[in-house]
């Protein structure tokens, strides 16, 4: 097909109802182009690949990514094509207010209908702060192009006073020596720039790591990508090669629904187990799926994670940080090391499958780091989903981070009714608490708070801290940072914002937890439980009357669906059939 002096191939790519039209609108599309200098020969038909880029300098974990987007720029133009690097909105995990889960779904709506909306054939998505992995691909799933993730890697290894100190997982540490009067003020202010000493996410097994690991174990990453330091100069000969490997994709039409597959899903999920991934891959994991039409359900969680080992000895479930993951060989070890429970003839993003993929680099340099499966470091690892009275739809405990004597217990309530109440009263020398009870914050869910915050673990009151405590278990429906750690239950649902049973426990019930039997449940009668709903309201939620927060209390699904909003579940495709002008 000839048009202008551009020859173009016989199968004619998205982007050439663009860049292709020989009328008045293939002079806007191309016209207002070349104002940046590109030449006509770039709009002769090869595939248009976007960068979507989630750099900022409020995600700091992504203040790097500008740099790994012109690395990407490279391979794409080696490979034939024609790359062009768009933003969208970048959801920094420790600067957002209120939450940035809250945005979460906004931000995917933004990758969606940029990716959609653009002359692009192929996308390659830079991610890297928890949030950004997940919202970025669940726009992606919407529009199902050729699809490849580049993670952005976590920082170098936190190094204070001669030890290795993680992301999350020692400022809950530091917080509590703190306040118990081991570390001063001084030295608490210092750790802060030795915690954070490179580019790059959170070098434990946190929010980011997980995600990182969970786009890897999918199969949307060249293999090894998960673990590559941020600074190290390999990752920018993965961005490299990601970028000479998406144009190929187009070419191949090898879209994401092509290799998010049930069996893709069902990877993922026992890696996460593996790995001492965090709790919110089940929130994000069920909302990406939910996009792509893909069936997923809580049940699913520990169905297929809870018999899976733990193998990866990394913070918070362990001692190690990414960096050593790395050098030990990263996750192709893993994935090699479960090849008996994975589906190793899954395809991924270099068109060859995981047990392809894994040859050759199955070998462990530190078996301290990741160990062998007939060697575990936890023989039965993954998430426990709870059901009972108290989460009629279920809850979720993470048992590598748990402290074994508290998986089952049987304690009285103390209620924080929400967060300030929380805050205000936790050191309170009068506080009726002590190790045996069980700390319950209600109306941090999807709605109650809103946006489902970090902020399920809880810290301990003072008071028992100085007593020796370390531990308690904690329930709301809320998360808590893949960083932490103790025995926390969490997501629980329906959440209390909306009339859950958690919103009806009162201080002094009891509350009864069996991670081995799955059950979580409160101890007060039916009859009870009714006349404490009949007197219960919804709480009252400042600046919640306008605006995308009023959209999404509105249109938010529950912890065990996913916390999408209802009508974004699925997808529009790629096709869009009308001009602008």
């Amino acid at each position: 097909m000839v048009g202008f002096g551009y020859i173009y191939p016989m199968k004619e790519l998205r982007s050439r109802s663009w860049f292709g039209k020989t009328d008045k609108m293939g002079f806007i599309y191309r016209s207002w182009m070349k104002n940046q200098g590109f030449p006509e020969d770039l709009f002769d038909g090869r595939p248009v690949i976007g960068i979507c880029n989630t750099w900022s300098e409020l995600t700091p974990c992504n203040a790097h990514l500008r740099d790994i987007a012109e690395v990407v720029k490279r391979g794409v133009f080696e490979a034939g094509g024609f790359p062009l690097e768009f933003p969208v909105m970048s959801l920094g995990e420790t600067l957002l207010k209120p939450t940035a889960m809250l945005f979460r779904n906004l931000a995917s709506m933004d990758a969606e209908e940029s990716i959609r909306g653009n002359p692009i054939d192929g996308v390659v998505l830079l991610t890297g702060c928890d949030k950004t992995t997940p919202s970025t691909l669940m726009g992606a799933a919407s529009v199902d192009l050729p699809t490849i993730v580049v993670p952005g890697g976590p920082m170098l290894n936190g190094k204070f006073r001669g030890m290795d100190i993680g992301s999350g997982t020692h400022v809950w540490k530091f917080d509590e020596e703190r306040k118990k009067g081991q570390l001063s003020d001084a030295d608490y202010l210092y750790a802060e720039s030795c915690m954070s000493r490179s580019a790059g996410h959170c070098m434990t097994m946190g929010t980011a790591s997980t995600m990182a690991c969970m786009v890897e174990s999918l199969g949307l990453t060249l293999p090894g990508a998960a673990a590559i330091p941020a600074v190290d100069s390999r990752k920018k000969v993965l961005a490299h090669l990601s970028g000479r490997r998406i144009v190929e994709m187009v070419k191949e039409d090898l879209k994401l629904s092509k290799i998010l597959t049930q069996r893709a899903f069902e990877n993922a999920i026992k890696v996460n187990a593996a790995v001492g991934g965090s709790t919110n891959l089940i929130i994000h994991l069920t909302a990406i799926a939910g996009r792509i039409g893909v069936p997923l359900e809580l049940a699913d969680f520990d169905r297929l994670g809870s018999g899976i080992p733990l193998l990866l000895n990394l913070m918070p479930s362990g001692k190690f940080l990414m960096e050593d993951f790395y050098y030990a060989g990263g996750l192709p070890v893993i994935l090699s090391e479960l090849r008996d429970v994975l589906d190793m003839d899954a395809l991924t993003v270099n068109g060859r499958t995981h047990g392809e993929n894994v040859q050759g680099r199955d070998v462990c340099y530190n078996r301290e780091v990741i160990a062998a499966v007939e060697q575990p470091l936890i023989e039965h690892a993954g998430i426990a989903v709870l059901k009972g009275n108290l989460a009629v739809n279920g809850a979720v405990i993470k048992p590598s981070a748990a402290t074994p004597a508290l998986m089952q217990h049987r304690g009285r309530a103390v209620v924080f009714e929400d967060i300030e109440d929380y805050h205000r009263r936790i050191d309170d020398p009068g506080l009726e608490i002590d190790a045996s009870s069980v700390m319950v914050l209600k109306n941090v869910g999807p709605v109650g708070y809103p946006g489902m915050p970090e902020v399920g673990n809880m810290a301990l009151p003072k008071k028992l801290l100085e007593q020796g405590v370390t531990d308690m278990v904690r329930i709301s429906d809320g998360r808590m940072s893949g960083t932490a750690y103790g025995t926390v239950v969490l997501h629980v649902s329906p959440e209390s914002a909306i009339g859950g049973v958690l919103a009806l426990v009162q201080n002094g019930d009891w509350i009864e937890l069996d991670v081995e039997g799955r059950r979580l449940h409160l101890d007060v009668s039916d009859a009870e439980l009714e006349r404490r709903k009949k007197a219960w309201a919804p709480p009252v939620v400042s600046q919640a009357d306008r605006g995308y927060v009023q959209l999404y209390r509105k249109h938010v699904q529950q912890a065990h669906e996913g916390a999408d909003l209802d009508f974004l579940r699925g997808g529009s495709g790629s096709e869009v059939t009308r001009d602008s002008h």
